[in-house]
């Protein structure tokens, strides 16, 4: 039996369990009790809620890895999630359940997508995706609020899956930290939050992978956001990893930056954001930079009359890696410190979704994303080829249906006092209570 195969049985009973409880309230403007306007601890009744949601998808991928066309079906991004408060709103959980590790083995066809030994497929999360306890308070106008456990570290842009496509950008990997085991602390002064952590750089190896205890506390970030007015929303943070790619700790370093701005409507159904990143891989040995990342992305989404439109445009550099027989999978570890080149792609995603039915508890939205990409060698002397590699013009079409119970988890990745309340993007612009065809009682 696998390592730690015996988890398997017991996300399961997790997921079902959670799928039996009560569905959330429509209104969850967070799962921290925080007061709408000043971010303080709001005295509230105990509570706990419960979601989950699935993605049966077909993909269709033209000239992916070495020149191939694929079509490929799978059940991605399906979790539970599970929240509560506790001590009127002073103590609060998020735990989420993933278990693409049993239908994504081979990764979810997504080509330019990259991490953790996967290349142009988008690799399975972790099944213990997030588990964090949350402590708030405050003290006159300053809110402050301490969380441990795994979960996502304060850096970069909001999780992908809470964001209105079914298919990750390319820079997933440049522009968020998850399923790490941290420590953070929270402050919050009128529309300026601040946020710092420690945690443990190693990434996971394998779905049923848990944090390295040895490695806790090795690396850290910081973030700091500005609210200026109702929806709208300012990142900028910094992270220092150490050896991400090397569970042992002797690999290349990773120093991280983004800077975002976001917006959604008072209603849900706008939304917009715009972000860059940069990662610089350094040898501590010689305090030299080796290699360096750029990404920079906007998206947005609107509903438009019954139905809802999004469009994604992305440049993100990504390494080129060493492949194995298999040319979808990289070595992991890494072999050495050097890579074949830099690749350049160029992404435009447009995604419609339909209006939704309900079966019972269950949601259904279908869907349909297209995306054009480009590669190409950021420099002439790299030894990789992508336009060799791939050929043109590269494609990839997707549909399927997102089944959801309850309310999904808002911001995923910002807990406490770091939670901005206002207008709750609502996904791919649907409104539950609205737009909606039912064929169920």
């Amino acid at each position: 039996m696998p390592k730690r195969a015996h988890l398997i049985p017991a996300v399961l009973a997790i997921i079902a369990s959670l799928c039996l409880g009560r569905p959330a309230h429509a209104q969850h403007e967070g799962h921290a009790g925080m007061a709408v306007d000043s971010g303080k601890p709001a005295r509230v009744p105990n509570s706990l809620h419960v979601m989950a949601q699935a993605i049966p998808v077909v993909t269709h991928a033209q000239n992916t890895a070495a020149g191939r066309d694929l079509t490929e079906g799978y059940l991605a991004q399906w979790v539970a999630m599970g929240g509560g408060r506790l001590l009127q709103g002073h103590l609060v959980f998020d735990v989420t359940l993933n278990g693409e590790g049993l239908t994504l083995r081979r990764g979810e066809l997504s080509t330019g997508a990259f991490g953790e030994g996967y290349i142009d497929r988008r690799h399975p999360h972790t099944y213990l995706h997030e588990l964090i306890a949350t402590g708030v308070g405050s003290a006159g106008p300053l809110a402050y609020s301490g969380s441990v456990g795994r979960g996502f570290v304060p850096y970069g842009t909001d999780d992908p899956m809470m964001r209105p496509f079914e298919k990750y950008p390319i820079n997933h990997h440049l522009s968020q930290i998850l399923e790490r085991g941290l420590v953070i602390g929270a402050l919050r002064l009128g529309p300026a939050i601040l946020e710092a952590s420690s945690f443990g750089g190693d990434e996971p190896t394998s779905p049923g992978a848990l944090p390295r205890r040895d490695r806790l506390g090795d690396s850290w970030s910081v973030r700091s956001t500005v609210l200026p007015f109702p929806g709208a929303e300012l990142q900028a943070s910094y992270a220092s990893v150490r050896s991400p790619e090397q569970p042992a700790g002797f690999g290349l370093d990773q120093r991280k930056q983004s800077i975002s701005g976001r917006y959604v409507s008072a209603t849900g159904r706008r939304y917009l954001l715009a972000e860059w990143a940069r990662t610089d891989e350094r040898d501590r040995d010689r305090d030299l930079a080796v290699f360096g990342y750029e990404t920079a992305l906007l998206e947005g989404a609107a509903t438009v009359g019954p139905v809802d439109l999004g469009l994604r445009l992305e440049q993100t550099e990504r390494p080129e890696e060493e492949r194995l027989a298999n040319p979808f999978r990289t070595p992991r570890p890494a072999t050495d410190l050097s890579i074949a080149g830099i690749t350049r792609w160029r992404a435009a995603t447009a995604a419609v979704a339909f209006p939704g039915a309900t079966l019972g508890p269950l949601r259904g939205y279908p869907y349909v994303e297209l995306e054009r990409l480009a590669a190409s060698p950021r420099s002439s002397t790299d030894i990789f080829d992508a336009r060799q590699f791939y050929g043109s013009p590269i494609w990839m079409a997707s549909f399927g249906v997102r089944i959801r119970y309850g309310v999904m988890h808002p911001r995923m990745g910002r807990y406490g006092v770091a939670l901005p309340a206002g207008p709750t993007l609502h996904m791919l612009g649907v409104d539950p209570a609205q737009s909606t065809t039912h064929v169920g009682h």
